[in-house]
């Protein structure tokens, strides 16, 4: 493939900088994406242009990486970052130079990039520029380092896990060298945030091969970053929770709750809030692990406890990794069928309780604590109590959901 179809504000964008004299591409994943006949998210754009050069042929920009030379040119309320060719000074931290050098040689630029399926440049006049065998990775489905891999990984110890999260996003094998600079630098991951390991992780476990994570268990990433992924290969289950996890659907909860399936509620919302993930993950995701072990309601009024105990804002959410979970391992006694079954009659009977309005939650109840106190009953545990006992009865039959019912029931000596 020699034409890429670019949108119209990128090609604007490299024409004007031409036009004015300089040289100017789309760079990366953009042009990789491209190749493939995916749709790139982002396009980004590179230059031989420094960046107050790049200010002065937009009518508006703004500075959002200038001290490394990226200007974001805005177009019909779009952004593209245009960056000016550089040359990576030295690394001191594992992830980011001391400082910057800008350039005006393409080629200079491209060297200092982490894979050769990213190490592409294109532009209409010139074609693809791939000085590295880009191209031929891309058809051979190969992730390899651009130049010395133990250069680029000492340069930016975070490409040791993107190698692996690429792997999986689009189902290559990773060069050998590739692999063996990994198993001798993977212990610099050590150096990074937890925040980068985390949305490397997200990616990983979003494509379409979270079953590549092994491969991060084999060249001792997990090791470094992810150890509960250690702790179930010693008891010999990696295989069989990453096949899970590839069964689930493409959604944040239900993979993250698949991979951490084993590690139990609280060990689960500890992994996660060290890998400094948002409160609502770590709150939904410990709590559909804590009800892994919960059987099955198997009537309608059941049902209806178990949305009021496990919670009616992850409930759905629930029977979605139920309905992957429970089938999975009943397979192996014969009984996924049987099963299946029994979680569609549970999701018939859930989606028919939120659609007729069925009482599932004190709010709902048709008494309240100001009632039960005029009935008799003292402030406190007291008024609590009782109005989750009746509740219970609620949940079991519905039909007794009356205020003059449930006051005739409250037994004040009772309580």
């Amino acid at each position: 493939m020699n034409r890429i179809k670019m949108p119209k504000h990128v090609k604007f964008i490299i024409e004007m900088l031409e036009n004015n004299g300089f040289e100017a591409y789309a760079v990366g994943g953009c042009v990789r994406d491209a190749i493939l006949g995916r749709e790139p998210n982002d396009w980004d754009i590179t230059t031989s242009a420094m960046p107050d050069e790049v200010k002065k042929l937009f009518r508006r920009t703004i500075d959002t990486g200038i001290k490394h030379g990226t200007v974001t040119v805005m177009i019909d309320k779009k952004g593209y970052e245009v960056t000016t060719y550089r040359i990576d000074g030295e690394y001191q931290d594992g992830r980011h130079p001391l400082h910057v050098e800008f350039t005006r040689n393409l080629i200079e630029d491209l060297k200092r990039r982490d894979f050769t399926i990213n190490a592409m440049a294109y532009n209409d006049r010139e074609g693809i520029v791939d000085i590295f065998g880009g191209v031929r990775d891309l058809k051979d489905g190969i992730i390899r380092c651009v130049g010395n891999p133990a250069d680029r990984f000492s340069e930016d110890a975070l490409r040791i896990l993107r190698a692996v999260r690429f792997s999986a996003s689009l189902g290559f094998r990773i060069d050998d060298n590739t692999c063996r600079a990994i198993e001798e630098l993977a212990v610099n991951l050590e150096k990074i945030s937890r925040e980068r390991i985390q949305a490397e992780l997200e990616k990983l476990l979003m494509s379409d091969n979270p079953d590549r994570l092994k491969a991060a268990y084999e060249l001792g990433i997990t090791t470094v970053v992810f150890r509960e992924i250690d702790r179930i290969a010693a008891e010999n289950e990696l295989t069989e929770v990453l096949s899970l996890v590839k069964l689930m659907p493409k959604e944040h909860f239900l993979r993250w709750s698949a991979v951490l399936s084993r590690a139990g509620k609280d060990k689960a919302a500890n992994i996660l809030r060290d890998f400094k993930f948002d409160n609502k993950t770590v709150n939904v995701v410990s709590r559909i692990i804590g009800e892994i072990g919960r059987p099955l309601p198997q009537t309608r009024g059941l049902v209806r406890r178990d949305i009021y105990e496990i919670g009616e804002d992850i409930y759905e959410i629930y029977l979605t990794f139920m309905e992957v979970y429970l089938p999975f391992y009943y397979a192996k006694a014969g009984q996924s069928d049987c099963m299946k079954e029994t979680l569609a009659n549970v999701k018939k009977e859930y989606n028919d309780i939120i659609e007729k309005g069925d009482c599932i939650s004190l709010k709902a109840l048709a008494v309240n604590g100001k009632d039960l106190m005029e009935a008799g009953l003292a402030r406190g545990e007291q008024v609590g109590g009782a109005l989750k006992r009746l509740l219970y009865v609620v949940l079991e039959n519905n039909d007794l959901n009356r205020k003059e019912i449930l006051l005739e029931m409250l037994d004040v000596t009772k309580y």
